[in-house]
């Protein structure tokens, strides 16, 4: 299925919205969108992003400069693309046809664009009105359509969403695939642990997660300083980190799959500097992508480390 402007819950847009305008959309945003725009202009690019340059305005490499860290390299931070190359690669191992996606602080991203979906593919794209409503009005005058069914979930990220998803169509009794790509650390640490608890909640057997979360070494670095600054000041201050990612999302309701850090096999794409790799250290502003799956049904209001009530998935029906 294909929609360029696709299904949106709570949302109108038949007409664009003269209100939405870069003011709106976070800086951090169009930023992350600025990274992905460099990227995709380099000969030996991680991805294509074809949009991301117009999404990130045409002060995009403005931001490039003004969130660029000390000791970073000239071309940017190594994770950015890193990062969205190994979410892109979970996304496409883990989808099949007719499956739901639900992107979690989605913000200025373009997969449902593009990437190539299997037949039948839903998202939805959850994330603050302001962003969706900005990426949908450029995208729709561009002219492209997406390669799956969109539909957008305009919400606060710190109320509950829950409900909003559904009125959207989502099904929970349908498996579904689960991303957060840059959304749990702007999150106060109760609030990162219950979107992933939320998420499990809503989730079915054998529906799939992957969440990318930071060390607590960022905080503690003199020379990321300035950098936590301006995230502060734009409004998108950093606030939640682990040193025990696999804990934190086991603990939430899923079973981990692969914990990996930039450097590591599964996460280098021979872009990370071999100089980098560090096994220990606590004070290091350390990076984390978790994938995970659901085994059991989460029902609401069990505790991180409470029991929960086990359901049938497939690879047991029948068995014994």
């Amino acid at each position: 299925m294909s929609s360029a402007t696709g299904y949106v819950a709570g949302m109108t847009t038949d007409a664009p919205s003269r209100e939405t305008t870069l003011r709106a959309v976070a800086q951090t945003a169009r930023w992350t969108a600025a990274a992905r725009a460099r990227e995709t202009e380099r000969p030996d690019r991680l991805f294509s992003d074809p949009f991301a340059g117009l999404l990130a305005g045409t002060d995009g490499p403005a931001l490039l400069r003004h969130f660029h860290t000390a000791h970073a390299a000239e071309d940017g931070n190594p994770f950015l693309p890193i990062r969205t190359r190994w979410f892109d690669d979970f996304l496409r191992a883990s989808v099949t046809s007719g499956r739901q996606v639900v992107g979690l602080g989605v913000g200025l991203d373009s997969r449902a664009y593009r990437l190539s979906w299997p037949p039948g593919t839903v998202m939805f794209e959850v994330d603050q009105p302001e962003l969706l409503s900005y990426k949908n009005e450029l995208l729709a005058a561009e002219g492209s359509g997406a390669g799956c069914q969109r539909r957008m979930v305009p919400v606060d990220l710190a109320q509950d969403w829950r409900a909003r998803l559904l009125d959207a169509g989502y099904d929970p009794h349908d498996r579904s695939v689960w991303f957060a790509e840059g959304l749990l650390f702007y999150l106060p640490d109760q609030l990162a642990g219950q979107t992933v608890e939320w998420a499990a909640e809503l989730a079915c057997p054998g529906s799939r997660l992957a969440v990318d979360l930071i060390g607590t070494g960022v905080f503690r670095l003199r020379y990321l300083r300035t950098f936590l600054r301006r995230l502060e000041r734009a409004g998108s201050p950093w606030r939640f980190a682990t040193d025990e990612p696999a804990r934190f999302v086991a603990e939430r309701g899923w079973r981990v799959d692969e914990l990996t850090e930039p450097g590591d096999p599964g996460a280098n794409y021979g872009r990370w500097p071999e100089r980098a790799n560090t096994s220990t250290p606590a004070n290091l502003p350390r990076s984390f992508l978790v994938a995970a799956s659901l085994t059991e049904r989460r029902h609401p209001g069990a505790s991180a480390t409470g029991a929960r009530r086990t359901e049938p998935t497939e690879d047991t029906i029948g068995a014994g």
